[in-house]
């Protein structure tokens, strides 16, 4: 399969676990407010020579915004939750909870990227570097641009 025609999930998995990225992630997510998934999108985008206009930004900001709103945010807040230790919860109970709603966190990401995907155009031309679609996307999603955690982001993604 020539990188042009990667799918996503597959290329969001191997991006993710290249050193720096998921740290770069998570910090645009805590810090900026970013979707990531929206971020790995458009950076798979770029290296399959997608070209992303507005309506495809606005249309995949608009799919990640029911996304995190309804699913993504929630069960992370229930995870995040369930990370600490209460008094009245036995911890090994507490814990296979956390990793249910994690797994379940996990899956509405995957769903989101799946539904991202279908709205993607088709690769009309090489590979291109992802900071310039990743700063137009942030763009889309938020009145800040994050650039330096973006720059960050866009220096760990794999070439």
């Amino acid at each position: 399969m020539s990188e042009t025609s990667a799918d996503l999930w597959p290329w969001v998995l191997a991006a993710y676990a290249a050193p720096g990225v998921a740290t770069a992630c998570l910090e645009l997510q805590d810090t900026a407010g970013q979707n990531v998934p929206l971020l790995l999108w458009t950076a798979w985008a770029a290296a399959t020579g997608r070209a992303l206009d507005q309506d495809a930004r606005e249309a995949a900001c608009d799919t990640a915004r029911v996304w995190e709103e309804t699913a993504i945010a929630p069960l992370r807040a229930v995870r995040r939750a369930l990370k600490i230790k209460a008094v009245d919860m036995d911890d090994d109970d507490r814990e296979a909870i956390r990793r249910q709603v994690k797994a379940a966190e996990l899956d509405a990401e995957r769903r989101l990227l799946l539904a991202l995907e279908a709205l993607s155009p088709t690769p009309s031309g090489p590979a291109r570097p992802p900071i310039d679609a990743l700063v137009a996307v942030a763009r889309s999603w938020s009145s800040s641009i994050p650039r330096p955690g973006l720059t960050r982001l866009a220096q760990c993604l794999p070439a």
